[in-house]
């Protein structure tokens, strides 16, 4: 895999602050049942990083002492932590909002029959990858079989009220590009995400988020094998919007990894970019009390992928947030 950092670090990004910190994401270990070209993680079946109890109660103890309210939480696959049923439900007690990134084919991995049930029945809030409504594009992307094993995740979820609009249980999509352009309008998308699921698959769900590529890890190694990174950061950079600037997720949300070091955002977190202000890592356990309103948030050439076009984040575009 190609080196992303050096790339990247010489940047004329604007300088940005961080705002009141609400959401903690965590990233719980980089073990995946997929290899997807765009994972901006590089996750897969091999990888063998896990966060462990410990680091899991801390994550819950500075949640406790900074006022958090939602634990997001990601990985790979973060439902093949060993210890991932037991962190929901410590989070869920704590009173706060869980919020899982589920690539739904884990839905149907052996030992994982009954995900489904334990996810609805601890209201934990679904984001689900769907890159696209049709199986080619999706198989294409992510591998043979993807989408009939994600359609099959999707039903067993809208079967528990997932998706429904009146049932409190949130189902939200994720879109991203198959390869190194931007977005489309993401409420156009929307309605032509819900319309073709629901004629064709009988599927519902909440809302669509789109979101661009990352030009690091394995999808910024696959530009440059194909000589295309430039180009493309010179379309984020193109479509750069001053506006989206204030709604950028890193401004209210932190990233700690599966040891317990803490990042700007997941991103940052794969680049192994310290936060602003910092030099080196810097581990969760020193900052329960720390005030992170106003400090500055380490950016470089990638953040230019959160703030083109409509802008994008863990919650989908920024334009009319």
């Amino acid at each position: 895999m190609h080196e992303m950092l050096p790339l990247l670090l010489n940047t004329d990004f604007p300088l940005l602050r961080r705002s009141r910190l609400e959401i903690l994401q965590a990233n719980l270990g980089y073990r995946c049942n997929q290899s997807c070209q765009h994972c901006h993680v590089a996750a897969g079946p091999k990888r063998v990083e896990a966060m462990t109890r410990t680091t899991m109660a801390l994550l819950l103890h500075f949640a406790d002492r900074q006022g958090i309210t939602t634990l997001d939480l990601t990985g790979g696959a973060p439902e093949l932590n060993p210890d991932f049923r037991h962190l929901v439900i410590a989070a869920r007690e704590q009173g706060l909002h869980v919020i899982d990134r589920c690539n739904l084919t884990i839905l149907n991995e052996p030992g994982q029959e009954d995900l489904a049930r334990f996810l609805a029945d601890n209201d934990v809030e679904i984001i689900a990858s769907l890159p696209c409504y049709l199986e080619e594009n999706v198989d294409r992307q992510r591998g043979s079989g993807v989408f009939g094993s994600s359609l099959a995740g999707l039903r067993k979820l809208n079967a528990l009220g997932y998706g429904e609009p009146d049932s409190g249980k949130r189902l939200n999509l994720v879109y991203n590009p198959d390869g190194p352009s931007l977005p489309p309008d993401q409420r156009q998308l929307e309605a032509d995400y819900r319309t073709q699921l629901q004629s064709r698959f009988g599927i519902v769900f909440n809302q669509l988020y789109a979101l661009a590529n990352m030009p690091i890890r394995r999808f910024g190694s696959q530009l440059i094998s194909h000589n295309k990174f430039f180009d493309y950061m010179d379309l984020l950079k193109g479509a750069h919007q001053e506006g989206n600037l204030a709604s950028v997720m890193c401004r209210n949300l932190i990233s700690v990894d599966w040891q317990g070091r803490v990042y700007d955002c997941d991103f940052n977190q794969m680049l192994g970019l310290p936060p602003g202000g910092c030099t080196e890592p810097v581990h969760l356990s020193i900052l329960l009390d720390h005030d992170f309103a106003g400090r500055p948030i380490r950016v470089a050439d990638h953040c230019y992928g959160c703030t083109a076009g409509q802008g994008s984040s863990c919650g989908g575009a920024l334009k009319d947030h």
